[in-house]
């Protein structure tokens, strides 16, 4: 794609890096066959090609964000999908990160939506907050049908209420800054992040990497002072707070690096570990953080791709219960991990069956579920119709943001990847998987 930007405008480290972008570009509409909102509206404007050429015109042109451009962005889950299948290597997720980043410098929200968006990065990143606002939705849900019909925020109001868990998970123990040791000789020393909404909604899922960890003998660390890693705000635009956060965290884990040692940090959301392993180009230009952040994403691992590397024990557990596995968009399109989850879940004994339209997005996508509730809602739809079609026992995933939004749209019972694994290698069996029979005996009888 021919740019015509200033040499002034690519004095801005941003906006060169976005030129570069927009110029690999080629126009071919191989990423209009898997995106999901152009899928959902077949309008070019709401395909990754569409939104290129939108956010061009208002970068190379210097203009505040238009109504127009702000509709489209918003609709962009981030999903990164056009990322995988684009021939050119067209990086989007920077671009389209700049340009939300641009609309929240230049464009003046509807009081309401600011409102609504302002509360949301008040919250979700602070999981005392987020806590206190789960209790208020739990008082809030009788109310529903009333919240719904507010004008403007109405169906808004109406999906965080939807989205709430009916009882709040207790505090876990283990959801504390703290080393966990290994059980026997020490083969590697890890820092876990703890993270801010999963820690509320599924404790469960770092309780479960921690044992698994600690079990094959290396020690977790979850330091001390860190904290959300900023994607939830750094996904909406809000830069200066998800900056300030991710610095946060990457303080805390410089010290343990530069202390007792790491040699992973091992992260249990994949939506936040595509953020930290990008965490080198977010911070490229600051010469306080350049080498701290590049040193951080250098280290960071999905919990899965950190055991591939470890080695598993051998099954403890008979079982041949069916799981689906749904990759979530941040494992499979933002880090690139297609594989290693189902391999890990086939050699624990687990029967894996792929998800037709693998590739689509549930409809998460951080707080798009919220913002977006009408196209989101949509798309779980389908995601649950496709995931319901193999017949699973219980499906596994590796980001809470899919958890909850699958969750809300089926019967079958969702859990993360590692909790398998920890059941298979000696762990307890997970609480979610109460009253799910295993079909082992049943085959047996039938023999």
């Amino acid at each position: 794609m021919q740019t015509s930007f200033t040499p002034a405008q690519l004095a801005d480290p941003a906006m060169a890096a976005s030129e570069k972008i927009l110029r690999t570009c080629v126009h071919c509409g191989f990423c209009t066959a898997t995106c999901p909102t152009y899928l959902l509206l077949g309008d070019e404007l709401d395909s990754p090609r569409g939104r290129i050429y939108l956010i061009k015109d208002m970068l190379e042109g210097g203009k505040p964000a238009s109504p127009e451009v702000v509709k489209h962005v918003d609709r962009c889950l981030s999903c990164l999908s056009c990322m995988t299948t684009c021939p050119s290597g067209v990086h989007y997720m920077h671009l389209v990160d700049h340009a939300r980043a641009h609309i929240e410098k230049t464009y003046a929200r509807p009081a309401e939506d600011r409102a609504l968006r302002a509360v949301l990065a008040w919250v979700l990143p602070y999981p005392n907050r987020f806590r206190l606002a789960l209790l208020g939705a739990t008082l809030g849900r009788p109310f529903r049908g009333i919240a719904a019909k507010m004008p403007k925020v109405g169906n808004r109001l109406a999906a965080m209420l939807d989205l709430a868990p009916g009882a709040l998970p207790t505090r876990s123990a283990q959801d504390r800054p703290g080393r966990f040791p290994p059980a026997g000789p020490r083969r590697g020393r890890v820092a876990l992040l703890r993270g801010c909404a999963q820690s509320v909604l599924r404790p469960d899922f770092n309780e479960a990497a921690i044992r698994l960890l600690t079990r094959h003998g290396v020690e977790v660390v979850q330091a001390r002072g860190e904290g959300c890693c900023g994607a939830l705000t750094h996904h909406m635009g809000h830069e200066d707070s998800s900056h300030a956060l991710a610095k946060r965290t990457i303080d805390a884990w410089i010290a343990e690096m530069d202390g007792e040692g790491l040699d992973a940090i091992v992260v249990t959301a994949s939506g936040c570990g595509t953020t930290i392993k990008d965490y080198g180009f977010m911070f490229r230009d600051d010469p306080a953080y350049a080498d701290k952040a590049a040193r951080v994403s250098a280290i960071a691992r999905d919990v899965t791709e950190y055991v591939t590397g470890l080695g598993l024990s051998e099954p403890v557990v008979e079982t041949d219960l069916v799981v689906a596995y749904h990759s979530a968009c941040s494992m499979q399109h933002g880090q690139g991990l297609r594989t290693e989850p189902k391999a890990l879940l086939s050699r624990a004994g687990f029967t894996v069956k792929d998800v037709p339209e693998g590739h689509i997005c549930c409809g998460s996508a951080g707080t798009y579920n919220i913002l977006q509730p009408e196209l989101a809602a949509h798309l779980r739809a389908r995601k649950v119709a496709n995931i319901e079609r193999v017949q699973p026992d219980v499906i596994a995933t590796g980001n809470i943001g899919c958890a909850t939004q699958i969750g809300k749209g089926t019967e079958i019972p969702i859990v993360h990847t590692v909790e398998l694994l920890d059941w298979a290698t000696g762990g307890p069996r997970p609480a979610a998987l109460d009253g799910v029979a295993d079909r082992r005996p049943a085959l047996a009888a039938a023999e």
